[in-house]
């Protein structure tokens, strides 16, 4: 039969002297001094620590006296079992898990301490003397050993690590918040989540400034920063100053697999700009005979399994013709992939390579749409997401090639910079011949495939070129037929054939074959050659039927499809800037500038105020008064005299006058080419050597500067006899 036990087993010293027992002391110093008298705390698994803030000793009521221990059975009810006050394990171990290193390290030095007391005394000396030999060894109070046993009295040896962890962790420190007005606080948290990013100290300030006004409490600048970072959390601040962008680059890209794939499973293209002046040839028959200088765009098709670039081409604009070519140059070589990642630009997502693709975002769909080249291939088009190069592994690459070809020591002063800020010293000193341009990339383009020691996660130290033709040597590879060569290689638009005879129109040539009266009226599909389209066009049926070829009978339209959308594209663009700056120009219309005039008129002036001259010339250079001769009549003689000397040597009046007036000219002319070679300098333009010295000189020329003079006064030097003068 169970002995009977109160309700309560364990007791603190406060809760014994509360409680009044017999024998007993009632107040906790004496109850502490009576265990210390009786050495209660020795008593194996009769006193142990108390769990909770503050510690302390709670001791078992079987150490009472006899007195004392009937009261308390008497005071509790007979079918009352007394519960045990044990721990929970997971509980223990989960606030252990939270704690710091460091006070970890402290239970495990405790821990320790209390095995190596253990194992002497499993040695055969008394627990008393092996912990008086270890204190002494590892310089711990033995009294501090004791508490530590009573720690784990009673515990698994298994779960004593979390009981001897220092107490003071057991509760989380309560920081008492500064009272502040709510008003102050939105005011302040609102003004910081703005996009314009201000500060937070100017923000605190402006908040300040408010509740002084308004009689907000407030707290100091640094306890409301530590309270915004408390409430605020990251990403809310991310996405209120700095946008959706912003916070959606917080988020973790997704790490595709491409373990999985195999050489020309799938691929990705993409544009890229090369940051190198580059002069580009002027085309035959053009208007302009310079070259042009430009910055290149390369399009790349690129295997996502190794990363190799497979095809490229280089233009001075984005365009599906070069997609085209490029894309033809990779199938005719490798093959023709199952999946393709493209960007949503135009020079992708057109209908002449997609059409026909349900998840084309670009131009109004029809039914009657074309089927376009990857459609017809039976390749998958995969649409990247906007302006996110990790949904494109090929902008990895064009990292490199940015880093490796436009810093290429072959272009030493044809780069321009990655930005407006990272212009070099000697940016626009030279620019790169076309030929030489197109060789040194596809050099870079080599290395980059061959290059060793790659470390992704299919190439394991490879090369790039190495991982491609291991892979390729083994996939199940679609290679194109004959006639699928002239999907990509060919031009594709939806023409309708003349309705009586069937010939086509088509970029001002007509084209024509006998059997083409079979089409008359009908809408179908041509494709060309888009560097000649004089070669002919192949003609389909809209459903894809091959009908035949029509041969070029007018030839009177562009050679070249791409330089003449170029063409095209440039007169428009300019064109449009031409009408802008007009429209800047002529701030008021007719209507405003008659409105001006009649109010001017009706404003007539009262009196004129004289103008000051600004230039004075000195005494030294004005011209004598001629003497002007009396009137007289002159006789028959002295006529016939004049008559003659005039006859013989001219009118010296009108000689002196004309001389006067070409010297005026010469100055005016002299000043309009110093500001035509001022206005070229102030634009950036480099002068000849010759140009630069006659600049020079004349500055220092008292004409110069009496003609600049005139312009700040008059703003021209143009004027009613001779304002230069």
């Amino acid at each position: 039969m169970p002995r009977a036990q109160p309700t309560q087993v364990w007791w603190s010293a406060d809760e014994i002297a509360a409680a009044a027992l017999p024998d007993l002391p009632t107040t906790k110093r004496r109850v502490n001094a009576m265990a210390e008298r009786f050495n209660w705390r020795a008593q194996t698994g009769h006193a142990r620590r108390r769990q909770g803030r503050g510690g302390g000793w709670e001791y078992h009521w079987a150490l009472f006296p006899s007195r004392a221990q009937a009261a308390l059975l008497a005071v509790s009810a007979p079918t009352e079992t007394a519960p045990s006050r044990q721990v929970d394990r997971a509980e223990i171990w989960t606030w252990f898990d939270a704690l710091p290193a460091k006070p970890k390290a402290e239970a495990q030095r405790r821990l320790d301490i209390l095995q190596s007391v253990e194992l002497l005394e499993r040695g055969g000396q008394t627990k008393d003397l092996s912990v008086h030999m270890i204190a002494t060894r590892r310089d711990v109070s033995h009294r501090t050993i004791w508490n530590w046993f009573a720690a784990v009295e009673g515990v698994r040896p298994d779960d004593r690590l979390p009981h001897l962890a220092p107490r003071h962790r057991a509760t989380r420190r309560k920081v008492k918040r500064a009272e502040v007005s709510e008003a102050f606080w939105d005011f302040l948290k609102s003004d910081f989540l703005r996009p314009e990013r201000p500060t937070f100290a100017a923000c605190y300030r402006r908040a300040a400034r408010i509740a002084d006004t308004e009689g907000w409490q407030t707290a100091p600048e640094r306890t409301m920063r530590r309270r915004l970072e408390t409430e605020v959390s990251a990403t809310t601040i991310t996405l209120c100053r700095k946008g959706v962008d912003a916070l959606k680059a917080m988020y973790p890209a997704q790490t595709r697999d491409r373990m999985s794939l195999h050489a020309m499973e799938a691929v990705n293209a993409d544009y890229h700009r090369f940051d190198v002046f580059v002069r580009w040839p002027s085309e035959p028959g053009s208007n302009s005979a310079q070259d042009e200088i430009v910055r290149p765009q390369m399009v790349a098709f690129q295997d996502i399994f190794s990363g190799r670039i497979l095809s490229w081409r280089i233009d001075k604009t984005p365009n599906k013709v070069g997609v085209s070519l490029a894309l033809g140059d990779m199938i005719e070589r490798f093959g023709i992939p199952d999946r393709i990642v493209l960007d949503n630009g135009r020079e992708f997502a057109n209908k002449f390579l997609t059409g026909g693709t349900p998840t084309r975002f670009r131009f109004k769909v029809k039914d009657d749409d074309i089927p376009g080249v990857l459609t017809t291939l039976g390749v998958k088009v995969h649409w990247a997401t906007p302006y996110s190069g990790q949904s494109k592994p090929i902008e990895r690459a064009f990292r490199d090639l940015a880093e490796d070809i436009a810093k290429d020591p072959r272009f030493a002063g044809a780069y321009t910079g990655n930005g407006i800020d990272a212009k070099p010293d000697n940016y626009g000193s030279k620019a790169i011949p076309l030929d030489r341009f197109i060789e040194v990339v596809a050099e870079g383009i080599e290395e980059h495939n061959a290059r060793a020691g790659r470390r992704g996660q299919t190439t394991m130290g490879r090369s790039i070129l190495e991982t491609f033709e291991a892979s390729y040597a083994e996939a199940p590879i679609r290679k194109a037929t004959a006639e699928q060569r002239r999907l990509w290689l060919m031009g594709a638009e939806g023409l309708k054939a003349d309705s009586r005879s069937g010939a086509i129109k088509f970029m001002g040539n007509k084209y024509y074959a006998e059997w083409m009266y079979e089409i008359a009226g009908q809408k179908v599909v041509v494709r060309f050659d888009p560097a000649n389209i004089w070669d002919g066009l192949h003609i389909y049926a809209l459903s894809g039927e091959y009908l035949g070829v029509a041969d070029c009978t007018e030839n009177a339209g562009f050679f070249d499809l791409a330089e003449a959308r170029n063409h095209a594209s440039a007169r428009r663009k300019w064109m449009n800037a031409e009408k802008e700056a007009a429209k800047a120009a002529a701030v008021f219309d007719a209507a405003q500038l008659g409105s001006f005039m009649d109010g001017a008129a009706a404003k007539a002036p009262q009196e004129t105020t004289p103008v000051e001259a600004k230039i004075v010339r000195p005494a030294a250079f004005e011209k004598a008064p001629r003497p002007v001769p009396s009137a007289r009549t002159l006789s028959a003689a002295e006529q016939a005299q004049r008559a003659v000397f005039v006859a013989n040597f001219g009118d010296h009046s009108k000689a002196e006058e004309q001389t006067e007036t070409s010297a005026k000219e010469d100055m005016r002319t002299r000043f309009a080419k110093a500001q035509e070679m001022e206005a070229r300098l102030a634009d950036g333009e480099a002068l000849s050597p010759d140009m630069e010295r006659w600049l020079s000189g004349y500055r220092t020329t008292p004409e110069y500067k009496a003609m600049r003079d005139m312009m700040g006064a008059f703003g021209s030097v143009e004027g009613e006899g001779g304002a230069a003068g």
